[in-house]
């Protein structure tokens, strides 16, 4: 089966979270050779192969075969692999059935390798990805499977294929504010303590404001306000609390204590309560790691475009293995159209990323 086929089959099966479309069990058979091992957990399906080529790194490929839902206003089915225009349409085509078919077929033609290769897939990545791939890490370190270096086939490139490879992700941290008040009749000023009237004047030393400078491959950590409710919907009434909700997507630079201190400097004297959640931590794999010129090599090779670092963007399942001692990193087809109406790729940059991974794999030093 050619790439550009085994896509289509992948694009065809409908594997919105948590449903696999059947699609673990087809590439474990597509892929024979390989050793096959399940890891499904709560109705998450996860699966593991790998093939021992002889002494050397272990080496693995990774993502997700689910798709978050279509949506209404496509101009084809989108469950149909659609070719127009120079483009094929289709939801997941980006985001990641482009990345999976790549490896998937590079790995089914591949004849040798210095090490191991292993190929780790989820049907959990779009949706709370706690039964998905860390499940299959932990079950790799109970059994010493786990592997030495990964790439995760997200799409990452930016204005042409090959331009950017992700050698980290930001973090995640939620915060929840609730600043107190005392409830009073708004004719009554003086009787109350208005928590909109206390919070107004700090605000605007909170939003958007940058809680370190960044660095040469992280932007700063900011605080971005998301919500912020108060009172009854009536104009008589003065609330009794303010509620806020912000976002830090954080680098190695800022966590949550440093959050907390930054609360705190400004609320001084404030009667408030924070909670903050943490769903990803931010990561870095060092650009002069193995991973990272294999791979940056590879790119350059087939497409003779000079890839840059980057650690934009939201966050992926390779938030996970650097806890396990994985240096990992992304590389995909262009991300423009993920989770969008009328998701579209070329089989131009799918047949390339297939050559990508496939000279990865030949030429790993």
């Amino acid at each position: 089966m050619e790439v550009l086929k085994l896509f289509k089959k992948l694009i065809e099966s409908k594997s919105v979270t948590p449903d696999d479309g059947g699609l673990l069990d087809f590439i474990a058979s597509y892929l024979d050779d390989f050793e096959a091992i399940r890891v499904d957990s709560n109705g998450v399906k996860n699966l593991f192969l790998y093939k021992e080529f002889g002494e050397g790194d272990h080496f693995c490929f990774a993502g997700h075969v689910d798709v978050v839902p279509a949506g209404d206003g496509w101009s084809s089915d989108p469950f149909v692999l659609t070719q127009k225009d120079g483009y094929l349409y289709g939801r997941g085509t980006q985001d990641m059935k482009s990345g999976v078919a790549a490896f998937t077929q590079a790995c089914k033609e591949v004849k040798n390798f210095k090490g191991t290769l292993s190929i780790l897939l989820t049907s959990d990545e779009e949706g709370e990805a706690t039964d998905g791939t860390i499940k299959v890490l932990e079950y790799l370190k109970e059994h010493n499977l786990l592997p030495h270096y990964a790439v995760v086939a997200e799409p990452t490139s930016e204005d042409v294929f090959g331009d950017a490879i992700k050698v980290g992700r930001r973090g995640s941290i939620n915060g929840y504010l609730t600043i107190k008040g005392k409830q009073g009749h708004a004719a009554y000023p003086e009787k109350s303590l208005n928590p909109v009237h206390i919070f107004a004047p700090k605000l605007a030393c909170m939003a958007g404001v940058n809680l370190d400078n960044g660095d040469e491959y992280f932007a700063p950590s900011k605080f971005v306000v998301t919500d912020i409710r108060s009172g009854m919907e009536v104009t008589n009434v003065t609330p009794n609390e303010l509620k806020m909700m912000f976002n830090v997507r954080n680098n190695t630079q800022t966590d949550q204590e440093s959050i907390n201190k930054f609360v705190a400097k400004h609320l001084e004297g404030i009667e408030y309560e924070l909670k903050l959640t943490q769903g990803s931590y931010p990561f870095m794999t060092q650009t002069d790691t193995k991973v990272v010129q294999n791979l940056d090599s590879a790119i350059f090779n087939v497409t003779g475009v000079k890839t840059n670092y980057s650690t934009a963007g939201g966050t992926s399942d390779a938030r996970f293995m650097p806890s396990f001692g994985i240096k990992v990193v992304e590389f995909g087809v262009k991300n423009d159209t993920i989770h969008s109406v009328d998701e579209r790729t070329t089989a131009k940059e799918v047949t390339q990323l297939f050559e990508v991974f496939k000279n990865l794999i030949q030429n790993w030093k």
